[in-house]
């Protein structure tokens, strides 16, 4: 199976998860739901059906959405299971920072005239 989300893809999201994120709990299915909550959340913080409006958007707001959608997915499979890394700072490092990034990707989101420029406002 295929990991499906609209915004991100299976290539992306195992580059941010790293290679030492446990293979039990990061299995297209999980990485699939986890995208889809990242798209959902998306929308909501947008005001914009960004999965069905994707062709309308520019290439580089595509990327930044990919990049938020890979890094939630990669979030999320660090936390799944701690284990497989080194110690538990190792996890929570790597995650702090795509939770640095994403916030800097929402603080964009968030404002208008950032949407406006990019045709979703």
């Amino acid at each position: 199976m295929a990991v499906t989300s609209v915004l991100s893809t299976d290539a992306e999201m195992i580059a941010m998860a790293g290679e030492n994120v446990d293979a039990t709990g990061f299995t297209d299915a999980n990485k699939e739901a986890w995208g889809i909550q990242a798209e959902g959340y998306l929308c909501c913080l947008t005001n914009y059906d960004l999965v069905t409006n994707v062709a309308t958007l520019s290439t580089y707001f595509e990327e930044m959405l990919s990049e938020y959608v890979a890094r939630y997915v990669a979030v999320s499979a660090i936390f799944y299971n701690t284990a497989a890394f080194t110690d538990l700072i190792e996890a929570e490092d790597m995650a702090q920072i795509h939770i640095f990034r994403m916030e800097k990707i929402e603080i964009l989101l968030s404002k208008s005239e950032v949407l406006t420029s990019l045709g979703v406002a």
